[in-house]
């Protein structure tokens, strides 16, 4: 049974500029200890799908317009604010991108780390201050009993981002978002951080959504992957099928980009053009235009292609342009 079983999920902002259709129609599943990853550029509705789970869009511009989050036998679209701040921070938890502006720079660590024991777990004084140091200790973080007491400026941005994970971890969940935590951080850093949420994730069988735009880092830590595009998903699959077999234009435009696959002296592939504007969804493909690798002349034009299982457990957009090879 999953642990969360996401049907149907649809979020829009209603703007001066018009509707700006960020999540149309997202389903997925993921598993007690399994790792989806959510892959996609910057606008494609990855965060925003995440955002929308845990009751964190701004409401208004923001609407959940429909869809179902199932997680523990409760729908978390439909439950009361109230029942939803028991679940967030203490089952749900979430890593995010920036921890400079995520931690609080006006108080101490010590502070922000035992704030969810006294929410969710009733732990206050020094058997809280306690947990939150075995915490620091757990992360790597050398001295942690004085460190405790620091303010998140003084940390380096690899040291912040250890902090934010002992806090996503400090009440140890059952889910964990990770919303690009390694994207502001050296390839080094950024190894070691990976390898720490692993670590993390293995000692409390925890489960992790992990949003990215970095293939080679799906490539190390998810078991599925997802790919979306203009606030759909376009492609999913298990990691091995992925990377082995990718159908979409999208996904396999997304791998021919990595520099490494690129050989010495060519130049680097990039897909042509912006992602379209969610505000004026035309008809059809919304990949189509920048549609290079596959056949953009065969591209739907008169209706949104339909997600559809092509192998077992490979489920694919079924554009024929976008599946077709140049």
């Amino acid at each position: 049974m999953p642990l969360l079983d996401v049907r149907h999920l649809t979020t829009r902002f209603h703007t001066r500029n018009g509707i700006v259709h960020a999540v149309e129609d997202v389903s997925f599943t993921v598993d007690p200890g399994q790792t989806l990853g959510i892959v996609g550029e910057s606008g494609s509705g990855k965060s925003v799908t995440c955002y929308s789970l845990l009751g964190l869009i701004p409401q208004p511009p923001g609407r959940i317009h429909g869809g179902q989050a199932l997680f523990g036998g409760h729908d978390l679209l439909q439950i009361p604010e109230n029942q939803l701040r028991k679940i967030r921070g203490k089952r749900i938890s979430m890593i995010f991108q920036d921890p400079m502006t995520s931690l609080n720079p006006f108080m101490k660590v010590s502070a922000q780390l035992t704030e969810p024991l006294a929410l969710h777990e009733n732990l206050h004084g020094k058997p809280a201050l306690h947990r939150a140091i075995d915490a620091l200790a757990e992360v790597g973080i050398s001295d942690p009993e004085k460190r405790i007491h620091s303010y998140p400026h003084e940390f380096s941005g690899g040291m912040r981002q250890r902090v934010m994970i002992a806090m996503a971890l400090i009440t140890r969940p059952e889910l964990l978002i990770c919303d690009e935590p390694t994207t502001a951080l050296d390839v080094t850093v950024q190894k070691q951080v990976l390898d720490l949420i692993r670590e993390r994730q293995r000692q409390l069988g925890t489960a992790i959504i992990f949003i990215t735009h970095d293939l080679a880092v799906v490539s190390e830590v998810c078991d599925h992957i997802q790919v979306m595009y203009a606030g759909r998903i376009v492609e999913s699959a298990e990691k091995t099928e992925f990377f082995h077999r990718p159908l979409h234009a999208y996904s396999r435009s997304l791998l021919k980009a990595i520099p490494a696959s690129q050989r010495k002296g060519q130049a680097l592939y990039t897909i042509p053009g912006l992602p379209p504007d969610l505000s004026r969804p035309a008809p059809g493909c919304a990949f189509a235009p920048r549609n290079t690798i596959g056949n953009q002349d065969l591209c739907l034009t008169d209706r949104s292609p339909i997600l559809t299982e092509i192998h077992p457990g490979h489920f694919v957009q079924n554009c024929p342009g976008c599946l077709a090879s140049s």
